[in-house]
């Protein structure tokens, strides 16, 4: 069971990193959404959410490079011009390793405490399911993010996961739920 939710997360985690491929530095880091949503934050985010999860929550200290010393609030939504595209992938994946060996060295009902949870009380097994859907919930809106930059789509390089076909397909199928959409809205 550990395996295959250790599974689920790193493939999120791949997806993650992947939606960044091909874009130059202001796609990566610009504002989508009226939230200020972008690529290059998401992955700071996620790096920031692993290091706390099965970190501070199991009593497990990363190494100081891991550590933030950013005070500014949300300052992990966001990549600040200083901070290059390599370094924070860098730290993303050197996260993975942190959080894999706290994966890979508790059982999934050792005992874990969310400071921040209304009941902190928890397992690693309780928080590998969290973190693995937050993850994913973060893959998704980096899809959609992606999406809106360049058109790409999908959950792995080469593989949309889609099937409708070509750009033409897909334009026809836009078109039809816009039409679908004014339909219902004159009613």
């Amino acid at each position: 069971m550990k395996a295959e939710l250790h599974e689920y997360l790193q493939g999120a985690r791949e997806t993650l990193v992947w939606k960044l491929d091909g874009l130059g530095e202001y796609d990566i880091r610009r504002p989508l959404t009226p939230t200020g949503t972008n690529l290059l934050g998401l992955v700071k985010h996620n790096t920031a959410m692993e290091i706390l999860y099965f970190g501070e929550v199991f009593d497990r200290a990363p190494d100081a490079a891991l550590r933030s010393c950013d005070a500014e609030p949300h300052s992990d939504l966001w990549a600040r011009p200083d901070e290059t595209r390599d370094r924070i992938v860098e730290l993303y994946r050197r996260t993975w390793a942190f959080a894999d060996a706290t994966i890979g060295e508790l059982p999934l009902d050792a005992a874990g405490h969310v400071a921040w949870w209304g009941d902190p009380a928890t397992t690693l097994g309780h928080v590998l399911v969290h973190v693995t859907a937050e993850t994913q919930r973060h893959a998704g809106h980096a899809d959609i993010v992606r999406e809106s930059i360049d058109g790409a789509a999908g959950i792995l390089a080469g593989y949309d996961g889609l099937r409708l076909g070509d750009a033409d397909a897909w334009t026809a199928f836009h078109d039809r739920i816009e039409e679908a959409a004014r339909l219902a809205a004159g009613r």
